[in-house]
């Protein structure tokens, strides 16, 4: 592979993969946290709150317990949905493995010690990890309504 047609993957594909992954590692760690947090925190009001309501006459006051339990219900699905913890841990993983590769190509250990062209070598092994999280991904979107991981061939 040229210098060219290498430093072009560089910049259009390989930094761009980078910042992707940490972009979307970023979004799905606060994602988590927040809802975490929220759940935790309301599931610890709830009982309180229903004590509180047992010692007055207000209506309104009975509908807060009510309400913070519904939240702790959406809170508690939405983690489970939507899989913040598990893209998280997934695209943060990708992503330091990518930026790992670039360090071991420039200093030329391991593989690119041995190789004749370690610009193939390294776009190569890119693309796999790419692929190897894009299957990743895939295996943890489908999974079943019982919670089992669907068996997807990589």
């Amino acid at each position: 592979m040229d210098k060219d047609t290498f430093e072009e993957y560089l910049e259009n594909r390989y930094r761009d993969q980078i910042t992707w992954y940490d972009n979307k590692s970023v979004f799905n760690e606060n994602c988590f946290r927040r809802l975490q947090w929220g759940t935790i925190i309301l599931s610890a009001m709830t009982p309180v709150l229903i004590a509180i309501s047992f010692g007055t006459s207000n209506d309104y006051v009975k509908w807060i317990p009510i309400i913070t339990s519904v939240f702790v219900a959406v809170f508690a699905s939405a983690q489970k949905a939507f899989k913040f913890e598990e893209n998280w841990i997934n695209y943060r993983t990708t992503c330091e493995t990518l930026k790992k590769e670039i360090h071991l190509y420039e200093a030329g250990l391991g593989e690119y010690s041995t190789t004749e062209d370690r610009e193939a070598l390294f776009v190569q092994r890119v693309e796999g990890l790419i692929s190897r999280e894009n299957t990743l991904w895939l295996v943890t979107s489908q999974r079943s309504e019982n919670g089992h991981k669907t068996l997807v061939e990589p």
